[in-house]
């Protein structure tokens, strides 16, 4: 997804940065000095295995907990002296529905608009739009304990937007989700960053990071591991390769001769050419074939998936999870 830009050709301001940030509970250190500078109106998300700080990050810069160490700002005010304005700023959905199942969803929303203090008739009118734009206006007369899980994330960041908060910081927003709930979860983060919302998202799905956000950082052992696009931290990790499979031991062997350096599986009659996967390499990759007098019978390219990137990036013995092991001590 495409970080907007300014119609001046300059980048967007800095929604979130943060330089130096630490924090330890007792003798573990969960963030050791990481730096993280998130433009407005981008998704950012943060990845890494369990206990990696995902959710530490977001309750310091959320002013729900204080770091060790480092600076911060978010929406323009600095975290430590002007905590109120940063509250005024966001809107925090975390890993646990803060959605009362006694109440209805229209009542959570209204009660949500309450503690914004917006005046009765603006708060209701509000509310009507939230309720409509997130699905939920059928259900809004029923107790929010009688929702689907999808349901209930969906009025918990319908919730969050009551304030018309411009950063947002979801923390494992699918957690649990079916996969129908998931994608239509992704399509509202896309409408929020089209309308100039800033997301920071930690998510313990490989997939989603890819499918929505800009830029994507792997934390690790207290520190941020790597950082860029998808498509950068992708190029981070070997192992991209084209495979061409040839039912003819003929075609197999004379394409053997023209591309030196494959590896051979002389039983399957097929070949691996290491590479990038990219247009230009497979284009060469095929003239060759061309001037050779040879057509595979089948071609596929493999190129390396976030899944690769996180397990080169940590080792490769744990995934992302849903809750880091040092947040039990802040419960």
């Amino acid at each position: 997804m495409p970080m907007q830009s300014r119609s001046d050709g300059h980048p967007p301001p800095v929604a979130v940065s943060a330089t130096g940030l630490r924090k330890s509970y007792g003798d573990k250190t969960v963030l050791d000095g990481i730096d993280l500078h998130i433009p407005t109106g981008s998704v950012f998300a943060l990845l890494g295995p369990n206990g990696a700080g995902k959710t530490t990050v977001v309750k310091i810069l959320s002013t729900l907990i204080g770091a060790d160490g480092g600076r911060a700002r978010v929406g323009g005010h600095d975290l430590t002296t002007e905590a109120q304005a940063v509250r005024a700023a966001i809107g925090v959905t975390g890993q646990f529905s803060a959605v009362d199942g006694l109440l209805t969803g229209e009542e959570n929303m209204l009660l949500m608009a309450d503690l914004h203090h917006l005046p009765g008739r603006e708060g209701r009118r509000v509310v009507a739009d939230l309720l409509e734009r997130f699905d939920l206006v059928e259900a809004a007369g029923k107790p929010a304990s009688t929702y689907s899980g999808g349901m209930r994330r969906r009025l918990d960041i319908a919730m969050t937007l009551v304030g018309s908060p411009r950063i947002i910081f979801l923390d494992e927003p699918t957690t649990g989700l079916d996969p129908r709930s998931r994608h239509a979860m992704w399509r509202i983060v896309r409408e929020l960053v089209a309308g100039g919302v800033t997301v920071l998202l930690t998510t313990q799905y490989l997939e989603e990071a890819d499918q929505l956000a800009d830029r994507i950082a792997v934390l690790h052992d207290g520190g941020i591991a790597a950082e860029g696009t998808a498509e950068e931290l992708k190029r981070l990790v070997p192992g991209g390769h084209v495979r061409l499979r040839f039912t003819d031991p003929a075609a197999y062997r004379s394409a053997a001769s023209a591309l030196t350096g494959a590896d051979r599986d002389d039983e399957a009659l097929a070949l691996r050419v290491h590479g990038d996967g990219g247009q230009r390499e497979l284009r060469s990759l095929l003239d060759r074939l061309d001037a050779a007098g040879v057509e595979a019978d089948e071609l596929t390219v493999h190129t390396p998936d976030l899944d690769d990137v996180f397990f080169a990036l940590t080792g490769g013995t744990d995934r992302p999870g849903p809750t880091d092991g040092s947040e039990e001590a802040t419960r």
